[in-house]
C-alpha cells in the first residue's frame, strides 16, 4: 500500500516517562515512552510501542509528520482505515 494512501494515526508522545504506556486523554492517543527525546530515541520507542499495541510490525509504521514535535502522525502501511479504526477503538476500551 503506498504511503500517501495509507491510513494514519495521530499521537502525542511523552518522552522520559517513568512507565511506558498508551493511554487516551480527551480522545487523543498518548504514548508514554522511557526514552529521551534525543537523536530520535523517543520516536523509535513510540513507533515500537504503537506497533505492539496495534498488532503490526514496527516496519509498517512510518513517521510522516512531527519528527521533532510532541504531536506525531504515523502512516500505518499494513492496515486499511477500517482495520486501524477498529484496533484503536479496542485500545480505547
Amino acid at each position: 500500500m503506498p504511503q500517501q494512501h495509507a491510513p494514519a494515526i495521530t499521537v502525542v508522545v511523552k518522552p522520559n516517562a517513568r512507565l511506558q504506556a498508551i493511554t487516551f486523554e480527551d480522545g487523543t492517543v498518548v504514548v508514554r515512552v522511557r526514552e529521551p527525546a534525543h537523536e530520535g530515541k523517543a520516536n523509535d520507542a513510540c513507533r515500537r510501542a504503537l506497533a505492539r499495541a496495534l498488532g503490526v510490525a514496527p516496519s509498517s509504521l512510518r513517521l510522516t509528520r512531527g519528527h521533532r514535535a510532541k504531536v506525531k502522525v504515523f502512516a500505518v502501511l499494513s492496515l486499511t482505515a477500517a482495520d486501524l479504526a477498529a484496533r484503536v477503538a479496542r485500545l480505547a476500551g
